[in-house]
């Protein structure tokens, strides 16, 4: 049966594969992306009576680079957005002399940490700057004049005597100059007309009708698909498999076994031993995959629980930790205080939960292969493929359509390792896909742990001293290229606020072992610290009978930069977070009027990779579940590139970071994830979700992202306005059920 796609704009034409390639229409013109090494004509395209067009670098799964990146090119190459069409590069690699032989061919590719505009913001500028002033050489040369006397304008090279040339005019001309080998002069951010202006996304109109082609749309004409059956057990095996009756099933054409991640090297490829299903479509994969018959190895973590690692981690915390920062002396403060508060609080392992689930589209040819698939490490994809094949890396075709949500779960790569033992074995292009069940139940999950939070005040509420100390699952685990890691990794923040306004400050971690996988989560560790700090903030302030906000801006003090070792330094701005605190508290009306009874407000900061944040929420508490009357965010990332696609990456992260607060949790009982679908994942309803007011601080500092930038500081706000508006503290997550009388 040939499955056919709605999506159908995904093009394909022959290749040197002997198979089907997806076509991006990159070749075949005067002026087309050109193979010039890593030069700027490998981003533009410029036809006669065509749009401009511009190629998108970095994996698109949601958080609008496909659009923002272009746009710094289209600054610096001085063409209006509207005249612009963009198209998305595959990943590309080139030869070079280094000591990998290799360099990317268009930059960095992949999406993760909030780095794609950071690490863009000069670089693809000055591919836009460079075009532009080639264009011009080409224009001087025509007119024989100096390129100084010149101007350019919307696409179009300005003599001083009026005349016009259009860059479609100059662009086979100028692809044979030489391009400038230092960099050129670039735009004051004054002169901007495309940077900073709202811009819906490049590809808008194709997602909300619905042809958008995500990765799992992608086809090959020859292709089987495949569903594996994967060990429930961490690290267990298969005991016996008895796969007659799948074979039965009519379209099933083949049963391979995955085998287990070695226990030695840990996980380098793959997530679990499984048993694949070969069809010719999905429904008969599925149906192969149901009539398996398999007795699981349970393997050494059967007895796992998170109830147990919750125990554990209690446990853990009555001992000394590894030393993450000490400054002064908390023992001698605690000692001397007049009063100690002290508590814990509880995080729980987390799915990703993409919309889309994984899967990935593979060719493997004796020498070459093609990959298609939603991912946010093409890089990592492109190494996984080499090492377990053998196949040079420049002869890995990968293309890489929008993925529906990545959230950090597509930096890794074991789909990609799934789909090539299949290939590998069934010596044909395979289409390997996940169901919502396999995504949930095989996960690389956010850590879980306990924070023990305590602080130190003197007979004035001063405070004196603060104390961080996690017990949580190593983020390590398993991960023989994390082993040189500090223990804290993605569970602990030494540097975060308050450390650096506090004389005495301790912090502390704890590794703890468990067989689930660990992963990275959307903004991994703001989103695993945030909630305990700026919760326990509140308890210090309330205690003291100080208010919540005077007592924040007191401690982060005059404005300064301090050292931050973690993602996203080398620095912290108190200024810049008391800025964003300020702005959401007064945009709430923070302490301006009396609230209705039973309404309460809560407010949180934090510093997140480069950027700084803060949510203010009004609350009240109606049958149990508490009601968001409203919710501010303010932020300050710098120089906005799409301030259109920010304000839109933080109402979608408030929105996942109110779902996963109020709702969401991963528990494993008997060694095996209990959660498998949205019955009992669930993730928040439409009614429930508050408008979100988005405040963005327009500054002058260099850029940072803002994908994630949303998410961290939402929980511990929310749980700072239900304790004012109801006197209890909330100090576990997920919130639901806790509220009910």
């Amino acid at each position: 049966m040939n499955e056919l796609s709605r999506r159908s704009f995904l093009k394909v034409s022959a290749t040197a594969l002997g198979g089907l390639l997806l076509d991006v229409n990159f070749g075949g013109r005067a002026a087309a992306f050109a193979d010039r090494g890593q030069g700027p004509w490998v981003f533009v395209r410029i036809d006669p009576g065509q749009p401009i067009v511009i190629g998108a670098r970095t994996a698109e799964i949601g958080q609008g680079v496909k659009t923002s990146l272009p746009m710094l090119i289209a600054e610096e190459l001085d063409v209006a957005w509207e005249q612009v069409r963009v198209e998305q590069l595959p990943y590309g690699l080139i030869a070079a002399d280094n000591e990998l032989g290799l360099d990317g061919k268009y930059g960095a590719q992949g999406a993760g940490g909030s780095t794609s505009i950071p690490d863009s913001f000069i670089e693809l500028r000055q591919v836009g700057a460079k075009l532009r002033r080639v264009l011009m050489d080409a224009a001087a040369e025509r007119w024989q004049i100096p390129r100084e006397n010149l101007l350019t304008d919307r696409g179009r090279v300005l003599h001083p005597d009026g005349r016009t040339l259009p860059y479609a005019d100059l662009a086979a001309r100028a692809m044979e100059l030489p391009l400038a080998k230092e960099d050129v002069p670039l735009k004051a951010s004054s002169e901007f007309r495309v940077i900073g202006k709202a811009t819906r996304v490049a590809d808008c109109e194709e997602i909300v009708t619905g042809k958008t082609a995500f990765g799992i749309d992608a086809r090959l004409d020859n292709a089987l698909v495949a569903l594996i059956a994967r060990c429930p057990y961490f690290e267990g095996d298969i005991e016996s498999l008895d796969d007659s009756a799948a074979l039965a099933v009519p379209g099933v054409r083949k049963v391979i076994r995955i085998p287990a991640p070695d226990p030695v090297k840990g996980l380098i490829n793959h997530l679990a031993a499984g048993v694949a299903v070969v069809a010719d479509d999905t429904w008969a994969a599925k149906k192969g995959r149901d009539a398996l018959k398999i007795a699981w190895s349970p393997g050494p973590w059967s007895k796992d629980s998170s109830a147990a690692l919750e125990q554990k981690a209690l446990q853990a915390l009555d001992n000394t930790g590894d030393s993450a920062r000490r400054d002064g002396d908390f023992a001698a403060a605690r000692s001397s205080a007049s009063r100690v508060l002290e508590a814990d609080y509880h995080m729980p392992f987390l799915a990703h939960c993409t919309m889309e689930p994984q899967n990935a589209l593979l060719d493997l040819r004796e020498d070459r292969a093609l990959l298609i698939a939603s991912m946010q490490s093409p890089g990592g994809a492109s190494r996984m493929i080499n090492s377990m094949t053998g196949i040079d890396r420049l002869k890995i075709d990968i293309r890489m359509p929008r993925s529906g949500g990545g959230f950090g779960r597509r930096l890794e790569n074991d789909f990609v390792a799934e789909a090539v033992h299949v290939a590998k074995a069934l010596k044909a292009p395979v289409r390997l896909i996940w169901t919502r069940e396999d995504d949930m139940q095989n996960d690389w999950y956010r850590p879980s742990g306990v924070h023990r939070l305590s602080a130190t005040l003197d007979a004035q509420n001063a405070l004196t001293g603060w104390s961080h100390r996690a017990a949580a699952s190593d983020r390590r685990f398993r991960l023989p290229e994390r082993a040189d890691s500090p223990s804290w990794l993605g569970c602990l923040d030494p540097d975060a606020f308050p450390a650096g306004c506090v004389d005495n400050f301790a912090a502390e971690f704890i590794p703890l072992e468990f067989g689930l996988p660990r992963g990275w989560w959307r903004g991994p560790l703001p989103s695993f610290t945030a909630f305990a700090i700026q919760s326990f903030i509140d308890e210090v302030a309330v205690a003291s009978a100080q208010d919540p906000l005077a007592f924040r801006l007191k401690l982060l003090g005059q404005s300064r930069e301090m050292p931050y070792s973690e993602h996203g330094g080398p620095t912290i701005h108190t200024g810049r977070l008391a800025n964003v605190l300020t702005r959401a508290a007064t945009e709430i009306g923070y302490g301006e009027k009396p609230l209705p009874q039973g309404h309460g407000i809560g407010l949180a900061m934090h510093f997140v990779f480069g950027g700084y944040a803060a949510h203010a929420m009004q609350v009240s508490v109606e049958n149990g579940r508490p009601v968001v009357h409203r919710c501010v965010c303010a932020l300050d990332v710098g120089q906005v590139v799409n301030p259109l696609g920010v304000e839109a990456q933080i109402m979608g992260a408030t929105i996942d970071g109110l779902s996963t607060a109020l709702n969401l949790q991963i528990t494993v009982k008997d060694g095996r994830v209990e959660q498998d679908n949205f019955s009992n994942y669930p993730l928040l309803r439409m009614a429930e979700a508050p408008d979100v007011e988005v405040h963005i601080l327009r500054t002058d500092f260099a850029p940072s992202g803002a994908g994630e930038m949303g998410i961290p500081t939402v929980a511990p706000a929310l749980a700072n306005a239900i304790y004012a508006a109801t006197g209890k503290r909330i100090r576990r997550l997920p919130i639901a059920d806790q509220l009910k009388a």
